[in-house]
């Protein structure tokens, strides 16, 4: 191999890393930066889509949805039994409690009578574990996954919160914050269904 070939293809191998590295970079919503893949029970997920969550001009996090392959529909995202995480980056204090009963009015203003009632222990643990938490601050990352086999594991910062629940209908109805027919913010359930 001549030296102008060796440069050749060490010109080649370079501009195909750099390629795979940006490729592996961060995406962003609303100038936060967020991973474009997940790891969820040993699964890796993609990046559906992501949204800024906002009260009037004030952040409040960056919602990002993973899963295990590419979904428009809330319907089709909810019928996956796969691997799933919503992640939040949280762009501003907010006290737990707080945190928390904002969780549990928006999944009762998505919820039919009968689905709040089949996940109402579930539902009642999920408030409860936010509201023992301290308030959650700028550049925490809270995440909720779901994990066939075992249910709805929560992290703060990657530490698990509260005990892991067990129905794929409370995972659900969880995700129905965001992508539900009365989501939390509308362009935000566009994001996170990968609508530009």
């Amino acid at each position: 191999m001549t030296i102008e070939q060796s440069f050749r293809t060490l010109v080649c191998t370079g501009t195909l890393a750099m390629a795979c590295a940006l490729s592996a970079q961060a995406a962003d919503i609303g100038g936060v930066k967020v991973e474009d893949t997940a790891t969820v029970a040993g699964k890796t997920l993609v990046l559906n889509g992501g949204g800024m969550r906002q009260i009037f001009v004030v952040k409040v996090y960056a919602a990002a949805l993973y899963l295990s392959e590419k979904k428009t529909s809330a319907a089709d995202v909810q019928a996956l039994t796969t691997p799933k995480r919503v992640a939040l980056h949280i762009q501003r204090e907010v006290n737990s409690e707080e945190f928390g009963q904002l969780f549990i009015t928006s999944m009762n203003k998505n919820s039919s009578k009968e689905e709040k009632a089949k996940v109402i222990n579930q539902t009642v643990k999920f408030g409860e574990m936010f509201a023992s938490l301290p308030p959650v601050k700028k550049g925490d990352i809270v995440t909720l996954d779901w994990v066939p086999g075992s249910g709805t594991v929560s992290t703060l910062n990657g530490k698990q919160i509260g005990e892991t629940l067990p129905d794929i209908a409370f995972y659900n109805a969880v995700l129905r914050i965001w992508i539900g027919e009365n989501p939390v913010q509308s362009d935000v359930k566009r994001g996170l269904l990968g609508e530009k």
